[in-house]
């Protein structure tokens, strides 16, 4: 069990989880969005590899258009 911060709120998973594997759970793949890990942005090229790990601090921030 990995248990993790995510926008400020605790979060766990018993399986292991990419970023990836967030975003799809959040219902969140394909969408235009900012992931931030321990302070430093992960890039969208990374997502399939950066794993999450035990106490991880996790921003997801999803952009929204308008005008």
């Amino acid at each position: 069990m990995i248990q993790f911060i995510l926008n400020g709120q605790p979060e766990s998973s018993a399986a292991p989880l990419t970023v990836r594997d967030l975003l799809e759970r959040r219902g969140l793949a394909g969408k235009r969005v900012a992931v931030e890990r321990n302070g430093e942005i992960v890039p969208r090229a990374r997502h399939a590899e950066v794993p999450i790990a035990d106490g991880d601090r996790l921003e997801i921030v999803v952009a929204v258009g308008g005008g």
